[in-house]
């Protein structure tokens, strides 16, 4: 039996490429969201922030500034939900037609393949774009669901629903945070998935350098260290 036929169009070295893009994808992602508590991510610390700006809400007068920070989120969620759509719209092109980029690489003999390969490779970061997609779009809804929260918060603190309601909102916009930052995650995984047209090599490369940049900005980057300084309880 040959590789062709055990493996499909893939080489041990493709699905090796492969199980890797994956694994790194999900652990940095879990790592991220479920960082330490000595030593929380950028993501969990922006957490306590938005918990502080939701009981800051409650006294102040007026809201203009609060609503202009919520609309700018969900024009942030707009703008990449529709670039990931157009990502995905181009991905599904180059599926229904290959030969341009099966042309250029057959000028490269490290990144020739079968055509089905080359297909899967482009499928696979057409599927990390779709699922930034759909997480943009999610985040765009619970920003609109967290908007209404805010409203619903009374100015009074003395009013037994001022701060219960407070949270609430602060948590619908955590979870607003969480599906934006996981498309984002899938934004970078994309990328770093075109390197396979150049090799399952290349795709190991850039799927370590993509989840060590990650690591960087979220335990490591300088925004973090002063997100330290007299962060909200």
């Amino acid at each position: 039996m040959t590789e062709n036929s055990l493996f499909g169009p893939f080489a041990p070295l493709d699905l090796i490429a492969l199980v890797v893009l994956v694994i790194c994808w999900l652990a940095i992602g879990w790592l991220t969201e479920h960082s330490p508590a000595h030593r929380p991510s950028m993501g969990k610390l922006m957490e306590s922030y938005r918990r502080e700006w939701m009981r800051q809400l409650v006294t102040r007068q007026p809201r203009i500034f609060d609503s202009a920070m919520v609309d700018g989120l969900r024009q942030s969620t707009t703008f990449f939900a529709s670039t990931a759509l157009i990502a995905i719209g181009g991905g599904l092109a180059l599926l229904a037609n290959p030969k341009p980029l099966t042309d250029i690489a057959s000028d490269f003999a490290f990144a020739q393949g079968p055509a089905l390969l080359w297909e899967a490779r482009i499928l696979t970061a057409v599927l990390f774009g779709a699922n930034a997609f759909l997480k943009f779009v999610w985040s765009h809804r619970l920003f609109s669901y967290a908007a209404i929260a805010m409203a619903a918060v009374p100015n009074d603190p003395d009013d037994p629903l001022a701060y219960p309601r407070a949270d609430q909102a602060a948590q619908i916009n955590i979870n607003a945070a969480k599906s934006f930052n996981r498309g984002l995650r899938s934004v970078y995984f994309a990328l770093a998935t075109l390197a396979w047209l150049l090799g399952p090599l290349a795709l190991i490369a850039t799927t370590v350098f993509t989840t060590a940049m990650l690591w960087r900005r979220e335990f490591a980057s300088e925004s973090r260290r002063a997100l330290l300084d007299n962060q909200p309880e």
